[in-house]
Protein backbone atom coordinates (compact mmCIF):
# COMPACT_ATOMS: atom_id res chain seq x y z
CA UNK A 1 0.00 0.00 0.00
CA UNK A 2 2.71 2.40 0.53
CA UNK A 3 3.98 3.27 -2.54
CA UNK A 4 0.32 3.56 -3.90
CA UNK A 5 -0.11 6.20 -0.85
CA UNK A 6 3.32 7.78 -1.77
CA UNK A 7 2.03 8.28 -5.19
CA UNK A 8 -1.30 9.53 -5.15
CA UNK A 9 -1.53 11.16 -1.27
CA UNK A 10 -3.42 9.77 1.86
CA UNK A 11 -6.33 10.83 -0.08
CA UNK A 12 -6.32 7.61 -1.72
CA UNK A 13 -7.35 5.46 1.53
CA UNK A 14 -10.83 7.36 1.63
CA UNK A 15 -12.16 5.44 -0.90
CA UNK A 16 -11.75 2.15 0.33
CA UNK A 17 -14.41 2.91 2.62
CA UNK A 18 -16.66 3.32 -0.27
CA UNK A 19 -15.38 0.01 -1.86
CA UNK A 20 -16.25 -1.99 1.44
CA UNK A 21 -19.73 -0.84 1.60
CA UNK A 22 -20.28 -1.52 -2.09
CA UNK A 23 -19.26 -5.03 -1.42
CA UNK A 24 -20.89 -5.23 1.61
CA UNK A 25 -24.16 -3.72 0.36
CA UNK A 26 -23.82 -5.97 -2.80
CA UNK A 27 -23.87 -9.04 -1.34
CA UNK A 28 -26.44 -8.40 1.37
CA UNK A 29 -28.87 -7.44 -1.41
CA UNK A 30 -27.60 -10.58 -3.50
CA UNK A 31 -28.24 -12.50 -0.85
CA UNK A 32 -31.73 -11.45 0.35
CA UNK A 33 -32.83 -10.68 -3.49
CA UNK A 34 -31.65 -13.43 -5.49
CA UNK A 35 -31.79 -15.87 -3.07
CA UNK A 36 -34.73 -15.12 -0.91
CA UNK A 37 -37.04 -15.30 -4.25
CA UNK A 38 -35.04 -18.24 -5.03
CA UNK A 39 -36.38 -19.93 -1.78
CA UNK A 40 -39.59 -18.66 -1.55
CA UNK A 41 -40.70 -19.34 -5.33
CA UNK A 42 -38.93 -22.44 -6.04
CA UNK A 43 -38.27 -23.70 -2.67
CA UNK A 44 -41.14 -23.39 -1.24
CA UNK A 45 -39.72 -22.33 2.07
CA UNK A 46 -39.84 -19.03 3.71
CA UNK A 47 -36.82 -17.22 3.53
CA UNK A 48 -36.22 -16.20 7.24
CA UNK A 49 -36.97 -19.84 8.11
CA UNK A 50 -34.16 -20.89 5.34
CA UNK A 51 -31.99 -18.12 6.46
CA UNK A 52 -31.90 -19.00 10.06
CA UNK A 53 -31.39 -22.38 9.34
CA UNK A 54 -28.43 -21.50 7.06
CA UNK A 55 -26.94 -18.97 9.81
CA UNK A 56 -24.27 -20.93 11.61
CA UNK A 57 -23.02 -22.34 8.21
CA UNK A 58 -22.73 -18.02 7.09
CA UNK A 59 -21.27 -16.81 10.56
CA UNK A 60 -18.57 -20.08 10.34
CA UNK A 61 -17.68 -18.85 6.50
CA UNK A 62 -17.90 -15.07 7.41
CA UNK A 63 -15.32 -15.78 10.31
CA UNK A 64 -12.97 -18.01 8.42
CA UNK A 65 -13.19 -17.16 4.97
CA UNK A 66 -13.64 -20.42 3.80
CA UNK A 67 -16.00 -22.85 1.78
CA UNK A 68 -14.06 -25.54 2.25
CA UNK A 69 -13.46 -25.75 6.01
CA UNK A 70 -17.07 -24.64 6.57
CA UNK A 71 -18.50 -27.73 4.03
CA UNK A 72 -19.23 -30.29 6.82
CA UNK A 73 -21.32 -27.33 8.92
CA UNK A 74 -23.28 -26.14 5.86
CA UNK A 75 -24.20 -29.75 5.72
CA UNK A 76 -25.38 -30.06 8.60
CA UNK A 77 -27.64 -26.94 8.63
CA UNK A 78 -29.09 -27.73 4.94
CA UNK A 79 -29.58 -31.26 6.41
CA UNK A 80 -31.61 -30.31 9.01
CA UNK A 81 -33.90 -27.95 7.01
CA UNK A 82 -34.97 -31.12 5.38
CA UNK A 83 -32.48 -31.60 2.12
CA UNK A 84 -31.63 -35.17 1.95
CA UNK A 85 -28.19 -36.44 2.60
CA UNK A 86 -27.56 -37.74 -0.93
CA UNK A 87 -28.21 -33.88 -2.51
CA UNK A 88 -26.17 -31.86 -0.01
CA UNK A 89 -23.35 -34.47 -0.01
CA UNK A 90 -23.35 -33.62 -3.92
CA UNK A 91 -24.40 -30.25 -4.58
CA UNK A 92 -22.53 -28.23 -1.51
CA UNK A 93 -18.95 -29.55 -2.70
CA UNK A 94 -19.37 -29.13 -6.35
CA UNK A 95 -20.65 -25.36 -5.29
CA UNK A 96 -18.02 -24.66 -2.95
CA UNK A 97 -15.62 -25.61 -5.80
CA UNK A 98 -17.96 -23.44 -8.35
CA UNK A 99 -20.43 -21.40 -6.95
CA UNK A 100 -18.99 -17.77 -6.48
CA UNK A 101 -21.40 -15.13 -6.39
CA UNK A 102 -19.88 -13.29 -4.17
CA UNK A 103 -16.22 -13.70 -5.24
CA UNK A 104 -17.58 -12.38 -8.76
CA UNK A 105 -19.71 -9.49 -7.49
CA UNK A 106 -16.16 -8.45 -5.59
CA UNK A 107 -14.45 -8.75 -8.45
CA UNK A 108 -16.67 -6.28 -10.13
CA UNK A 109 -16.71 -4.06 -7.56
CA UNK A 110 -12.37 -4.00 -6.94
CA UNK A 111 -12.56 -3.19 -10.93
CA UNK A 112 -14.74 -0.55 -10.83
CA UNK A 113 -12.71 0.94 -7.69
CA UNK A 114 -9.48 0.46 -9.53
CA UNK A 115 -10.82 1.82 -13.24
CA UNK A 116 -12.18 5.07 -11.24
CA UNK A 117 -8.58 5.27 -9.24
CA UNK A 118 -6.85 6.04 -11.83
CA UNK A 119 -9.60 8.15 -13.75
CA UNK A 120 -9.72 5.73 -16.78
CA UNK A 121 -13.29 5.67 -18.28
CA UNK A 122 -14.54 2.05 -19.10
CA UNK A 123 -16.41 1.59 -22.34
CA UNK A 124 -19.41 -0.55 -22.76
CA UNK A 125 -17.41 -3.38 -23.76
CA UNK A 126 -15.03 -3.36 -20.87
CA UNK A 127 -18.28 -3.55 -18.82
CA UNK A 128 -19.13 -6.66 -20.49
CA UNK A 129 -15.66 -8.11 -20.16
CA UNK A 130 -15.75 -7.19 -16.23
CA UNK A 131 -19.11 -9.55 -15.72
CA UNK A 132 -18.00 -12.63 -18.15
CA UNK A 133 -14.57 -12.57 -16.85
CA UNK A 134 -15.66 -12.34 -13.27
CA UNK A 135 -18.33 -15.02 -13.69
CA UNK A 136 -15.09 -16.88 -14.94
CA UNK A 137 -13.08 -16.50 -12.72
CA UNK A 138 -15.30 -17.27 -9.64
CA UNK A 139 -16.13 -20.48 -11.04
CA UNK A 140 -12.38 -21.21 -10.86
CA UNK A 141 -11.67 -19.49 -7.69
CA UNK A 142 -10.59 -22.02 -4.56
CA UNK A 143 -12.51 -22.12 -1.61
CA UNK A 144 -9.62 -20.75 0.59
CA UNK A 145 -9.00 -17.69 2.10
CA UNK A 146 -7.46 -14.25 -0.15
CA UNK A 147 -8.23 -16.40 -3.35
CA UNK A 148 -10.65 -14.46 -5.17
CA UNK A 149 -7.87 -11.48 -4.74
CA UNK A 150 -5.71 -13.63 -7.15
CA UNK A 151 -7.96 -13.77 -9.71
CA UNK A 152 -8.80 -10.16 -9.73
CA UNK A 153 -5.39 -9.89 -11.26
CA UNK A 154 -6.63 -11.50 -14.12
CA UNK A 155 -9.72 -9.56 -14.70
CA UNK A 156 -7.21 -6.15 -14.19
CA UNK A 157 -5.32 -7.44 -16.79
CA UNK A 158 -8.27 -8.58 -19.13
CA UNK A 159 -9.14 -4.74 -18.39
CA UNK A 160 -5.68 -2.91 -19.32
CA UNK A 161 -5.58 -1.79 -15.94
CA UNK A 162 -2.86 -1.12 -13.49
CA UNK A 163 -2.30 -4.19 -11.56
CA UNK A 164 -0.55 -1.79 -8.93
CA UNK A 165 -3.72 -0.50 -7.67
CA UNK A 166 -4.74 -3.78 -6.37
CA UNK A 167 -2.24 -3.01 -3.75
CA UNK A 168 -4.59 -1.16 -1.96
CA UNK A 169 -7.19 -3.92 -2.30
CA UNK A 170 -4.90 -6.32 -1.07
CA UNK A 171 -4.64 -4.10 2.56
CA UNK A 172 -8.90 -4.90 2.67
CA UNK A 173 -9.01 -7.59 0.85
CA UNK A 174 -9.95 -9.96 4.65
CA UNK A 175 -12.55 -7.62 5.10
CA UNK A 176 -13.82 -7.71 2.05
CA UNK A 177 -13.31 -11.59 1.42
CA UNK A 178 -15.76 -12.13 5.11
CA UNK A 179 -19.20 -11.40 3.63
CA UNK A 180 -18.45 -12.88 -0.15
CA UNK A 181 -17.93 -15.98 1.45
CA UNK A 182 -20.87 -15.81 3.64
CA UNK A 183 -22.47 -15.05 0.25
CA UNK A 184 -20.94 -17.78 -1.30
CA UNK A 185 -21.90 -20.27 1.26
CA UNK A 186 -25.86 -19.19 1.47
CA UNK A 187 -26.01 -19.73 -2.22
CA UNK A 188 -24.43 -23.20 -2.25
CA UNK A 189 -27.37 -24.14 0.44
CA UNK A 190 -30.31 -21.86 -1.52
CA UNK A 191 -29.22 -24.70 -4.17
CA UNK A 192 -28.98 -27.62 -2.63
CA UNK A 193 -32.73 -27.00 -1.56
CA UNK A 194 -34.05 -26.43 -4.75
CA UNK A 195 -32.07 -29.45 -6.04
CA UNK A 196 -33.60 -31.71 -3.31
CA UNK A 197 -36.91 -30.16 -4.24
CA UNK A 198 -36.77 -30.87 -7.56
CA UNK A 199 -35.70 -34.66 -7.40
CA UNK A 200 -38.43 -35.21 -4.54
CA UNK A 201 -40.60 -33.83 -7.52
CA UNK A 202 -39.12 -36.34 -9.83
CA UNK A 203 -39.40 -39.38 -7.91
Amino acid sequence: ITPVVAANGPSVLLPLLKVVIAVYLSCLLHAVIVYGALVKFIGDMSPIKFMKGVAPASLMAFSSCSSGGTLPLTMSCVQKLGVSKEVSSFVLPLGATINMDGTAAYQGVCALFIAQLYGIDLSASQYVTIIVTGTLASIGTAGVPGAGFIMLTMILTSLGLPLEGSALIAGIDRILDMPRTSVNITGDATVSLLVDKSERKAA
